[in-house]
This record gives C-alpha cells, structure tokens and sequence, in this order.
C-alpha cells in the first residue's frame, strides 16, 4: 500500500475531479491518495467522482484555507 499526495491547490472547478480522476487510475487496490485543493466545489465534485469510480473517501480536513480528502482505491473494476 502506498500514499500518493496530489497539491490541487488554487486549481477550479473542473480541473480538481479530473486531476484526481487521473491520479486514481494507475493505484492498485489498497493505495491512498491524498488530495489537498481550495475550490469550495471540490467538496460536492471529488465525493461524487468517487461515487462513480466505487473507491473509498473521507475528508481529513475541511477549513476556510483549504479541504483535504483521503482516497483509497478499491478493487472494483
């Protein structure tokens, strides 16, 4: 299992989702990704795109600065 941070920061809306929807790809079951982004959309976009990938998410950190979100990549297809 490995942990792969990916700095959105200061990037809008679309740009976080896609970003994040290519850094999942290549995971393998099990690896984390740790995404740290500023758009307030990021909140609605990153668990929806999620929901279609069939990982896993939670948000570690949400403030006015900044939202963290904690991936983990699943074995769906």
């Amino acid at each position: 299992m490995t942990r792969t941070t990916l700095d959105l920061t200061g990037l809008k809306c679309p740009l976080p989702a896609l970003k994040t929807r290519k850094a999942l790809k290549p995971l393998k079951a099990g690896d984390q990704l740790e995404v740290h982004c500023t758009d307030p959309l990021s909140v609605i976009d990153i668990p929806n795109l999620i929901r279609e990938t069939g990982d896993k998410v939670e948000i570690t950190e949400r403030n006015a600065a900044r939202i963290v979100f904690l991936v983990e990549k699943s074995d769906a297809p």
